[in-house]
């Protein structure tokens, strides 16, 4: 391809991530870096950037878009000093109507693997808390950098919840084996100096600003590593989970509503709610 016909490309690929990152979201904000091109995905559905069905589509669809539009990388963040996402929605899980759930659990499904495969770099500047789902979708990028004096983990035993498979693989690719069953069967939330230990995250940050800097400067390793040649590389390491998800997608949203649906799992999130409500109240 001539110099002059790689120029046009890339101009109209920047002409279309500019473009599509002016559309209006209702829980997510979007901007392109005018130095790398790299898109900045921002979180923000108050109070906590809980993962429902619409915040989850509206993930899925930019996901979609950025791989579309050939984008040089995303970085997922927080519109809050406080969470980066408390994780999936409790009352999406609370009392569930079945068909809404399917929607919302095929919607998270669709969200890990657009984001655990995604074609181009992705990194997370956790800014907050990272609970549950929070932490599954900063390990589902390649790169965290999290503010410190903040806890990240899958704490789902502490709810009665069960992990899927493919959280439990995730957290596999991630640290070690050793840890993910203490942190598993535990359900522990690390802070962010122990995070970095374990290699849950891959460095700390002192603010957002810091963080997004960081995760700005991870995109300059890819400067000169032919693209297919990274692609090819993450699909080999990634590849075989995201393939044992789709072969079992319906079967998955199944058990889980199964378990979610059980007396005590119910129970345990109806007392999780009523400590939400009461600190709410004495606030």
């Amino acid at each position: 391809m001539s110099t002059a016909r790689t120029l046009l490309c890339t101009r109209s690929i920047i002409k279309n991530l500019r473009q599509f990152s002016s559309n209006n979201y209702k829980c997510l904000d979007l901007s392109v870096n005018d130095d790398n091109n790299v898109t900045t995905v921002t979180m923000k559905r108050p109070p906590v950037n809980g993962l429902n069905l619409e915040l989850l589509t509206e993930l899925s669809d930019v996901l979609t878009d950025l791989k579309k539009n050939k984008s040089p990388g995303m970085i997922l963040t927080s519109y809050s000093d406080k969470v980066f996402t408390a994780g999936l929605d409790i009352m999406e899980m609370h009392k569930p109507d079945p068909e809404r759930f399917k929607q919302f659990w095929c919607a998270l499904q669709d969200v890990w693997m657009k984001l655990y495969g995604s074609p181009f770099p992705t990194a997370a500047a956790i800014n907050g808390h990272s609970p549950a789902g929070g932490c599954l979708l900063s390990m589902c990028c390649e790169y965290r950098v999290m503010v410190k004096n903040f806890n990240i983990g899958l704490n789902e035993t502490q709810l009665g919840i069960v992990a899927p498979i493919w959280f439990i693989k995730t957290m596999l690719n991630t640290i070690s084996i050793r840890n993910t069953e203490l942190a598993l069967t535990t359900g522990r939330l690390f802070k962010t100096h122990e995070a970095l230990e374990i290699g849950l995250i891959d460095e700390m940050a002192t603010d957002k600003a810091d963080a997004l800097k960081k995760a700005n400067d991870f995109f300059k390793r890819f400067e000169m590593i032919p693209p297919i040649a990274r692609v090819y590389t993450k699909d080999s390491l990634r590849g075989s989970d995201i393939e044992d998800l789709k072969k079992n997608r319906e079967k998955d949203v199944q058990t889980t509503l199964s378990l979610i649906t059980q007396p005590k799992v119910q129970q345990g999130l109806e007392f999780y709610l009523a400590l939400l409500k009461n600190k709410k109240e004495s606030s």
